[in-house]
């Protein structure tokens, strides 16, 4: 029986479901790859609070370290002790601070480990977290303390596919792409934001929304969260929903964020160039 499900927070597809549940069962990372904001950060967020379980995230940056989601060795803070300090700078590990996976590996009790935006890290970052992900145990060098996870954590990685990630990594994850919603689970997603909007505005807007997907060229298409983000502009501004039909789409700020596409659609609205639909 599946154990994973869409919420009154988050809409699933069945698809997604089945691959947050499998992931749990033979006990592997979920690897989440989709277009910026299509709810991949959201799902660690919804999982963990249905499981009741404490959800752990570690935000990748380009400059983050693999070890830095293990542990922190603070020797700025041991050099200042040292040499103004009155207490003991023998007792390093006074020094070393668990990272968010070395925390779920402490913890008692099986947490939720979010690794977001794996891919933003440089090429050598999932690599380097191979054997920790196997043996959910790693060493701390500093202070030879090992740490092996009680309770395997659920880990669930995002990637926006901005990077190929290495094979040996892709092996040992469990990998689902989650496809653009269509109209009918887009309606659902935003009734759960927008849960009393009239059915009018909700047809004409997705309408439009995907009308403007449509739209030749392009280089950032318009994603679900932008769409939520429109749809509370257009109920804000009490916009007639006979103008989402229009050529001109208010606020498309909200749903473009590339100059480049503003002027794309502009042009198509207008009736100049090859801008697509508009």
């Amino acid at each position: 029986m599946s154990q994973f499900a869409s919420s009154d927070r988050y809409i699933v597809s069945d698809e997604l479901a089945k691959a947050v549940d499998v992931a749990m069962a033979i006990g592997r990372p979920l690897l989440i790859k989709g277009e910026p904001g299509t709810g991949k950060t959201l799902l660690a967020v919804d999982l963990a609070q249905q499981l009741g379980k404490e959800l752990l995230r570690w935000q990748v940056k380009s400059t983050t370290k693999a070890v830095e989601g293990l542990y922190q060795y603070d020797t700025v803070k041991r050099l200042h002790d040292s040499r103004f300090g009155d207490g003991d700078v023998g007792d390093i590990a006074k020094y070393i601070s668990l990272g968010p996976l070395g925390r779920a590996f402490e913890l008692e009790e099986q947490t939720v480990v979010l690794i977001d935006e794996i891919d933003k890290a440089d090429l050598e970052f999932p690599n380097d977290l191979l054997h920790e992900l196997d043996a959910m145990s790693f060493t701390i060098p500093e202070t030879g303390r090992t740490l092996t996870a009680a309770k395997r954590p659920i880990v669930i990685i995002t990637s926006n596919n901005e990077k190929e990630l290495p094979d040996a990594f892709l092996r040992r994850c469990v990998f689902h792409w989650i496809a653009f919603p269509d109209r009918e689970l887009m309606a659902r997603i935003v009734a759960v934001h927008h849960p009393r909007i009239e059915d009018e505005l909700l047809a004409s807007a997705l309408e439009a929304f995907y009308r403007l997907r449509a739209t030749e060229g392009l280089r950032k298409p318009p994603s679900t969260s932008e769409l939520i983000d429109w749809i509370a502009a257009l109920r804000h501004a009490d916009i007639d929903p006979a103008k989402l039909l229009g050529a001109r789409l208010p606020f498309l700020g909200v749903l473009l964020k590339k100059e480049q596409d503003v002027a794309r659609v502009e042009r198509g609205a207008s009736g100049g160039g090859r801008g697509g639909r508009y």
